[in-house]
């Protein structure tokens, strides 16, 4: 796995271009079988991908906490919620709750997120892969396969499937 996150920005970088363009296209023209097409995708990949192998995602870039996440983790903490945010998280240039250092506190020598079953909406529905109108997140999933192996497999796959 080591390899293969090593050599993944730069395997993103050179179809970046490639795949900017196939975004485009698909969101000006999305097949109508689009949703079903990228669960059934998603889920071959995340049948052969297992994400303790990998926790690039963590290891290199934090979620988006929503109002509903910091509630319910400080809560799991038994913490008020203040608190949470002072001792995790910080305020980014959106305005939006992230951690305040990667890789992420929650995140274990063996990969498990300590608050796995509490985490983030952002981290569960990661990579976004099986999204209901995928079409809009394309500028999202460009930045996503230079992070996760499994998006960047399923975007190839998903370039021969849909022409």
């Amino acid at each position: 796995m080591d390899e293969i996150l090593r050599k993944l920005p730069k395997k993103a970088a050179e179809k970046h271009k490639e795949n900017k363009k196939f975004f485009t296209k698909l969101k000006r023209k999305p097949p109508k079988n689009l949703d079903y097409v990228m669960q059934e995708l998603h889920e071959a990949e995340f049948e052969r991908t297992d994400c303790l192998t990998c926790a690039n995602c963590c290891k290199t870039t934090g979620p988006l906490f929503t109002n509903m996440d910091i509630e319910r983790i400080s809560k799991f903490f038994r913490m008020k919620p203040q608190k949470f945010i002072a001792q995790f998280l910080r305020v980014d240039e959106d305005n939006d709750y992230v951690l305040q250092e990667v890789p992420c506190t929650f995140l274990g020598e063996d990969n498990r997120c300590s608050i796995y079953d509490v985490r983030p909406k952002a981290c569960r529905e990661f990579p976004h892969t099986d999204r209901k109108k995928f079409q809009q997140i394309g500028n999202l999933t460009l930045k996503n396969v230079a992070i996760c192996p499994a998006a960047f497999n399923i975007v190839e796959e998903m370039k021969k499937r849909l022409p």
